[in-house]
């Protein structure tokens, strides 16, 4: 890269909290956030732990300063905005609107949360009524122009769905405007909330898990479910000096690639995961051994796992980094996993810390490593953020030490 992209500023709400210090605590602390879920109305919400974040729409509606009851806000929408207005506390509105500014939303599901509540209206011969406001939110960026009217965000928006890879192609995305010279500073990140669309469709095809996950465990069985909301601004290390903001941490390199084996699952080699990390080494100029830890895309079902741990061996070899999946602590939140997890990454290079893969016993059959087991103080420089989504779509995003 030319010219050093840095992270200036960040948003997350999460089953572990609401804002940054809330996550991170839960984070030092070891504390998950897998609960079953209030919010969710399932068949299935006494069944399955999931990460569901605390807070009802109401009370999202509150924090934001909006009417509660039914606004023709999604829940989607609600989470996206609380996390934006975190990332929004320093910066001056003007820029949203004076500069080149690029707003990338990513997403899966859209308003699906609200749809899914109010189908039997839409097919009614019901000719009025609040659903009505609902109508145009099942489009993934119904997020994304809520967000540009809230914040007053003009330049350029974007919405990304490529799965659970989503929010971290929209950081590739907003990097390679400002290399470009097409922006100068971006917000990039991803937003999703639990629907019983969701967590119907991964339970049919069985790997959703009804105890706590064991990503990289030889018991895995599944993931848990979960929602978040995650953003964080980018920008040229200059603009960031010359306006006086604080460097969190340089995105220092990214790779995307696509195996194109099955819709569902990875190539059982691991040959996207390998492809895309060695992609991400060579934007950052670094070599395998320069990583000290990996935050793994780690959803602790039976393909994910043994392919992502595969193309790691395979990739570093005798230099195995320390690694872990976060994903225990909040779920897998789909379309958000990438950004939020890119935030804990940063969060490592500040703590000095590792993050421990909870509820780890067993090594897997197929695997010679083993990951994190409990949070440890580590030396770190660089750290590799793995996101890998339906279709083969996978990234990999390297963070370095400010």
């Amino acid at each position: 890269m030319a010219e050093r992209i840095v992270v200036t500023s960040l948003g997350i709400v999460s089953a572990l909290g609401n804002g940054a210090d809330a996550n991170l605590q839960a984070l030092l602390s070891g504390t998950p956030g897998l609960h079953y879920p209030r919010h969710l109305q399932s068949v299935h919400a006494p069944e399955f732990l999931m990460g569901e974040v605390a807070h009802s729409n109401d009370d999202l509606c509150t924090l934001l300063g909006l009417p509660t009851g039914n606004n023709g806000y999604t829940r989607t929408t609600l989470l996206a905005l609380v996390a934006m207005q975190e990332v929004m506390k320093g910066i001056d509105k003007q820029l949203l609107q004076d500069e080149g500014f690029a707003c990338i939303n990513a997403n899966t599901v859209g308003g699906m949360c609200a749809v899914e509540d109010l189908y039997p209206d839409f097919i009614s011969d019901v000719q009025e009524g609040d659903f009505l406001k609902y109508i145009d939110t099942l489009d993934c960026a119904e997020s994304t122009q809520n967000i540009v009217n809230y914040f007053g965000i003009k330049p350029f928006t974007a919405t990304i769905s490529t799965a659970c890879s989503s929010s971290a192609n929209a950081i590739i995305l907003g990097a390679r405007l400002i290399q470009h010279g097409i922006v100068k500073r971006a917000i990039c990140g991803g937003c999703d909330a639990l629907s019983r669309f969701t967590l119907n469709g991964f339970h049919s095809l069985k790997n959703v898990d009804k105890q706590p996950c064991r990503p990289f465990d030889n018991t895995r069985f599944g993931l848990n479910l979960g929602e978040a909301a995650g953003y964080l601004l980018l920008e040229t290390e200059k603009s960031a000096k010359e306006r006086g903001a604080e460097i969190l941490a340089v995105l220092s390199g990214y790779g995307n690639t696509n195996d194109a084996y099955h819709p569902t699952a990875p190539s059982p080699n691991g040959d996207g995961a390998y492809n895309t990390m060695q992609l991400a080494l060579h934007k950052a100029g670094l070599q395998p051994q320069d990583i000290d830890y990996i935050n793994a895309h780690g959803t602790a079902t039976i393909n994910n796992d043994a392919a992502e741990g595969k193309a790691i061996e395979r990739l570093f070899e005798n230099n195995i980094p320390l690694f872990s999946s976060t994903k225990p602590f909040t779920g897998h939140t789909l379309a958000a996993a990438g950004s939020i997890e890119a935030i804990f990454s940063i969060w490592g290079l500040q703590q000095q810390k590792a993050w421990g893969n909870l509820h780890f016993t067993t090594k897997m059959e197929e695997l010679a490593i083993t990951p994190v087991v409990q949070t440890q103080d580590a030396q770190l420089h660089h750290v590799l953020s793995n996101s890998f989504g339906f279709g083969g779509n996978n990234v990999s995003l390297i963070f370095s030490k400010a």
